[in-house]
C-alpha cells in the first residue's frame, strides 16, 4: 500500500459525522444544503439520461457545455476564454486539482498552501511529489501578509495552490491581498491554481475577482469552478477548469488518464443552468445570506463570538474571548454529545501550528433545520454577565 494514504488517520469529519449519526444530532458539520437543487435543472438532466447520448462524450467536454462555461465568465467576471483550447470540464473540482497537481510539479517541487485549507489539499501535493511550503492565516480577519509570503516563497517554488472564497474562515480576498500574491507568484516563475469553487456563494455585495483577471497572470494561472457549489448539488460532481492552451496541454493530458470524462447528462443539464437568468443566481445568494444572517444572530445571542463570513456555507466561531478550559475538538465533541449539534474544529484544517479555537458550522440549510440547532445551543457556552458577545466586525 502507498504510505501516504494508508496512514493517515481518519478524519474528524468522518468523527464527527458518526458522533452526529449516534446522537440524533442537527449536523452543521456537512457543507451541504438541505435543497435537492434546482428543479429546472435537475429535469434537464433526466431528460438527457432518458433522451440524449449515453456513451462516452469529448474528453475536454460537451462543446455546448464548454462554451456556457466560457459565455458565463464572460457575463460574471469579465474573462475572455476560447472555449475551444481553454475550457475543460472534469469529474468535479477535487479531480481538477488533483490533475493539476500532477501536470504542472515535478518531485520535489515546492508548492505554496494557505491553511486553514480543504483537507484534500496536501495529500495530493505530497502524492504528487510536492514539498508544501505552508501560509498559516489567522482569526479573525485571515490576511494574506508579505511576511507571510516572503516566508513561504523560494527559489523552488513552482506552484501556488490557492482557494477564493475561502473554506473554512468564509474569507473573499481583496483585491490588494490578490496583488500582491500576483507579484509574488510571477517572481518566482510559478503557476497559481485557484480553487474558486464559491464563486458564487458570496455575500454582502462581494464579487471576488478571478485569478485569471489579475495582471500577468493569464498566461500563468489555473481556474477552477464547480457546478456542484453553483447549483447547490455536490453530489454532481462536475467541475470546470481555465488556462491558457499552453498550460490546459498538459492539463488535459492528466484528466485524460485520471477520469477521462464526465456524465454528458449532467454536462448538459450544467450547461442549461449556467444560462439561468442573473436574477436567479443574485436570489440564490440572497437566500443563502439570509441563512448566514440567522445563523449569526442566534449564535451570538447564545453566546458565541462570530467570526465574519462573506462567502461559502460557512460561519465560524472564536473561542478564544470565552477563555473556556477546552479545545475547539473538544468542544465540538461536547456540542454534540451533550447538545445535540454536530460542528467542525477548524484545527483540523491546519497540518501544523494550528489555532485551536475556532468552530465551523454550516448555514446551508433550513430555517427549521437551524432554529432547531440554535434552541439545543442556548446553553452551550457561559453568558459571562452579557446577554451577547460581539460579532467581530
Amino acid at each position: 500500500m502507498n504510505s501516504l494514504f494508508a496512514d493517515l488517520p481518519t478524519t474528524v469529519f468522518e468523527t464527527m459525522s458518526r458522533l452526529a449519526r449516534e446522537h440524533q444530532a442537527v449536523n452543521l458539520g456537512q457543507g451541504f444544503p438541505d435543497d435537492p437543487g434546482p428543479l429546472d435543472v435537475r429535469e434537464k438532466a433526466a431528460e438527457a439520461v432518458l433522451h440524449g447520448w449515453n456513451q462516452y462524450p469529448p474528453m475536454m467536454g460537451v462543446p455546448e457545455l464548454r462554451h456556457a462555461v466560457a459565455e458565463h465568465y464572460r457575463l460574471w467576471q469579465g474573462l475572455d476564454l476560447d472555449p475551444d483550447s481553454e475550457v475543460m470540464v472534469t469529474s468535479g473540482a477535487t479531480e481538477a486539482i488533483a490533475g493539476a497537481l500532477l501536470a504542472l510539479i515535478e518531485p520535489g517541487d515546492e508548492v505554496v498552501l494557505f491553511q486553514p485549507l480543504y483537507d484534500a489539499y496536501l495529500p495530493l501535493v505530497q502524492r504528487a511529489g510536492g514539498v508544501p511550503r505552508l501560509v498559516r492565516l489567522v482569526p479573525p480577519h485571515w490576511q494574506i501578509t508579505e511576511a507571510a509570503l516572503d516566508a513561504a516563497f523560494t527559489p523552488r517554488t513552482r506552484l501556488v495552490l490557492f482557494n477564493n472564497p475561502h473554506n473554512p474562515t468564509g474569507r473573499v480576498f481583496s483585491r490588494p491581498e490578490l496583488d500582491l500574491l500576483a507579484t509574488y507568484t510571477q517572481r518566482a516563475g510559478a503557476v497559481l491554481v485557484s480553487d474558486e469553487v464559491w464563486e458564487h456563494v458570496v455575500f454582502d455585495g462581494h464579487e471576488p475577482t478571478s485569478v485569471l483577471a489579475l495582471p500577468g497572470l493569464r498566461e500563468r494561472a489555473v481556474k477552477i469552478g464547480s457546478a456542484g457549489k453553483i447549483f447547490g448539488m455536490t453530489g454532481w460532481k462536475v467541475g470546470f477548469v481555465c488556462a491558457a492552451p499552453g498550460l490546459m496541454k498538459a492539463l488535459s493530458k492528466a484528466h485524460q488518464f485520471l477520469t477521462f470524462t464526465t456524465p454528458p447528462a449532467l454536462q448538459h443539464a450544467v450547461a442549461y443552468g449556467l444560462g439561468k437568468p442573473q436574477d436567479w443566481f443574485l436570489g440564490t445568494r440572497a437566500n443563502l445570506q439570509r441563512s448566514r444572517d440567522r445563523l449569526a444572530r442566534g449564535l451570538s445571542e447564545a453566546g458565541f463570538p462570530v467570526l465574519p463570513s462573506s462567502g461559502t456555507y460557512f460561519l465560524n466561531v472564536d473561542l478564544a474571548p470565552l477563555a473556556l478550559t477546552e479545545t475547539d475538538e473538544e468542544f465540538c465533541r461536547r456540542l454534540v454529545t451533550e447538545y445535540g449539534v454536530a460542528a467542525i474544529p477548524v484545527s483540523a484544517f491546519y497540518a501544523q501550528e494550528a489555532v485551536r479555537s475556532v468552530v465551523r458550522f454550516c448555514f446551508a440549510k433550513t430555517d427549521a433545520t437551524l432554529d432547531l440547532a440554535l434552541s439545543r445551543l442556548q446553553s452551550a457556552v457561559l453568558r459571562r454577565g452579557h446577554s451577547t458577545i460581539n460579532v467581530y466586525t
